[in-house]
């Protein structure tokens, strides 16, 4: 028995207004009047679209790209391990007691928020470098400004250096099933250019005078624990030997080294469960969700259609960058990710260049990325403001300089 076409076509008018509806909460980074954040509104988004498209649970688990969740959920275990071991705020503390320049201590506080940024998520690293970037600035009356933002842009630049430096680009490797040495080799040199560029661009800023200020902040992070860090290091040090040469499930390998950091004599399960972004989790499930109710409408294939017709193709480098940066900055990167993945099927090349645009597209404003809005928060709480103007002086022009290299080194790629 044929379902009513009456009921059919208000069932895919109900979904296409879900669908807006999550989309200008993620715009807006919640809804007006309701204290949902992102994630909750993804959540409610896929109920609804659960509720009256007729989508049985199981279909609405099937939409769930389990790769991407799982993967994702590993290296946050992973990032949890070296967090609770110091790690992070360690480092930091050492190279800013290096008796150098403040060129110089920029340049290492760039490059070594980007390489760990390539490795362990760009907003895991910001979390943790930030409020001592911050003091570190401070105690040395140098202008905290550049430092912050430079942090914030590194860190979202180096982590398109891999595909498990942020969740997009996990996302895009799962589904388009990218090659993990592959995609490294094609982005290092646009990685590596970008970071110069944001380098030169922070030494030549003029710095703001300003009176040395008093850190604010205390130290939350745990005790520097060597063998600890070493478990954490030896663990994320295998498994990228492991994805740069074997072709397996990564995400199974990404969860093998999870357990056995989770095997602890001395940390609890608990707290690394503490560690684990379940937000994020819940937003990439709640995404996926509303997104197959959307396509099954078949308003997003017309569009695309439209859009070809006219000449205009996803897969085209220029196209692919003005949507990108476009989608990037109105619903932020991952929502972005998730509705032009659908229209790159069988095209790898599309994925990198997504991949690199959707990231570097992050730094242009203060609310592209959470990795921004991370630095800005914990950078007020030791008495620095980041307003938007101040970062966009930064960012803009650093953003279209690395996706100026973007169209320079790759452009042929799709």
């Amino acid at each position: 028995m044929h379902p009513d076409p009456l009921f059919v076509a208000m069932a895919d008018w109900a979904v296409v207004v879900i669908f807006g509806v999550v989309y200008l909460g993620m715009f807006l980074g919640g809804l007006p009047r309701l204290r949902l954040d992102r994630s909750g509104v993804a959540l409610l988004g896929a109920i609804a679209v659960i509720a009256v498209s007729g989508m049985g649970v199981v279909e609405a688990a099937e939409a769930v790209d389990l790769p991407t969740i799982l993967l994702l959920f590993a290296f946050m275990v992973i990032s949890a391990q070296m967090r609770l071991g110091g790690f992070y705020e360690a480092a930091t503390r050492r190279i800013g007691d290096l008796p150098v320049s403040d060129a110089l201590l920029l340049a290492l506080v760039v490059g070594m928020a980007a390489v760990l940024s390539a490795v362990f998520s760009n907003d895991v690293v910001c979390l943790a470098m930030a409020p001592v970037v911050a003091r570190l600035c401070l105690r040395r009356g140098a202008d905290p400004l550049p430092f912050l933002v430079g942090l914030a842009c590194a860190a979202n630049i180096g982590s398109a250096a891999t595909l498990i430096g942020n969740p997009q680009n996990m996302l895009i490797g799962s589904v388009l099933r990218l090659d993990f040495a592959d995609y490294a080799r094609h982005a290092v040199l646009p990685v590596t250019l970008s970071l110069v560029v944001l380098w030169v661009w922070l030494v030549c800023q003029p710095r703001t005078e300003h009176e040395p200020l008093p850190s604010n902040g205390a130290d939350d992070e745990p005790p520097f624990d060597a063998w600890q860090t070493v478990k954490g290091l030896v663990v994320a040090g295998a498994l990228l030997v492991l994805f740069l040469t074997q072709d397996g499930p990564h995400e199974v390998m990404a969860l093998v080294g999870a357990a056995l950091l989770l095997l602890s004599r001395r940390l609890a399960s608990a707290e690394f469960m503490k560690l684990v972004d379940w937000p994020l989790l819940i937003l990439f499930i709640g995404l996926f969700v509303v997104n197959h109710a959307f396509e099954q409408t078949g308003l997003a294939a017309e569009a695309v259609a439209w859009l070809q017709a006219r000449g205009v193709h996803l897969s085209q480098p220029g196209a692919l960058l003005v949507v990108g940066v476009t989608l990037s900055n109105l619903v932020s990167n991952v929502p972005a990710v998730m509705l032009l993945l659908p229209h790159l099927q069988g095209q790898p090349q599309a994925g990198v260049l997504l991949a690199l645009i959707t990231t570097f597209a992050g730094n242009l404003l203060l609310v592209g990325s959470i990795a921004n809005l991370i630095v800005a928060d914990l950078a007020r709480r030791q008495g620095v403001v980041i307003d938007w103007k101040r970062h966009a002086r930064i960012g803009v022009p650093v953003t279209l300089l690395s996706l100026g290299v973007i169209w320079i080194w790759l452009r042929d790629l799709a």
